[in-house]
């Protein structure tokens, strides 16, 4: 978890407008951290790397695209699908949530506001998770298994709108991301981007484009939605002073 004593989260609230938004999962809505420090840590076992190794460079990364590198023969869907899983079942009481995540999708699904995870997880990992966190089902979703590249390529958040019937760029869809990987992909997409500085520090979001960065979900407010325009009303608050 960064840091962000030297940080100042005092930028004046904004309130914008939004046809549909864009979760990442881990480190956006989750923190299951500790769950796959685990699981790399057992895989490294496995495939004779250390698992402190792999973890330099897989967050926020398909894990497809790690064991490609590091263990070409295990780097097919059947066995991802299968290894990621049982994270959730094996882990499940490590993982913790976001703050303000829970009540922001809650209020979303409520009020009928299009909505949808895209993620480097697995369908299994991401049906895990909000199994056992018991989290608001999303009707749309984007997973690792479904894209050709993973992130910072932006064909996840691309498919993402189109799900939602969204085609092409635009800021009227908004992704919120913790990871510079993510947030590259959703500015590459051509859509707004909050970075929540939950497992990277603010420099690396910065650098990555995000529009805005704040400490967590809880900065995420939603406002309201206009039926007849189709646009949601998000407050973001207490961000980061850029």
């Amino acid at each position: 978890m960064p840091h962000h004593e030297e940080n100042n989260f005092s930028a004046p609230a904004e309130t914008h407008e939004f046809e549909a938004l864009l979760f990442d999962m881990d480190g956006t809505i989750i923190d299951s951290t500790e769950a796959i420090v685990k699981h790399w840590h057992q895989i490294g076992k496995e495939i004779g790397v250390p698992g402190e190794e792999i973890l330099l460079t897989s967050h926020g990364r398909r894990s497809i695209d790690v064991l490609a590198l590091l263990a070409p023969d295990r780097a097919n869907w059947d066995y991802v699908c299968l290894a990621e899983g049982n994270i959730p079942k094996l882990y499940g009481s490590s993982v913790v949530e976001i703050p303000g995540s829970r009540d922001i999708l809650s209020q979303l699904s409520s009020a009928g506001v299009p909505w949808a995870i895209v993620t480097s997880g697995t369908r299994p990992l991401v049906q895990g998770w909000l199994d056992v966190m018991g989290l608001a089902q999303p009707k749309n979703m984007v997973t690792a298994e479904e894209v050709k590249k993973g992130k910072p390529d932006p064909e996840c958040y691309a498919m993402g709108a189109r799900r939602l019937g969204f085609a092409g760029g635009g800021s009227r869809v908004l992704v919120l991301e913790d990871a510079p990987a993510g947030v590259r992909a959703g500015k590459a997409a051509g859509f707004k981007v909050v970075g929540l500085a939950t497992t990277h520090d603010v420099e690396q979001l910065r650098e990555a484009g995000a529009d805005w960065i704040v400490r967590d979900m809880r900065s995420v407010v939603f406002r309201g939605w206009d039926a007849k325009k189709g646009v949601a009303r998000v407050e973001v608050r207490d961000g980061l002073v850029q």
